[in-house]
């Protein structure tokens, strides 16, 4: 159920927010590092 859910997650993630990958991690504002965080522990939960 939960990889279930995680999986869900992953796939809206990729539709609706922005790829950060292109950018230098370093000079990201507060905002984009959250959302890094978030998309890395969905992609985490989705995986395990």
């Amino acid at each position: 159920m939960k990889r279930i859910l995680f999986r869900f997650l992953a796939r809206i993630n990729k539709i609706i927010l922005p790829r950060i990958s292109k950018k230098d991690i370093t000079r990201l504002s507060t905002l984009d590092k959250a959302i890094v965080g978030y998309r890395y522990w969905v992609t985490k939960n989705a995986l395990d």
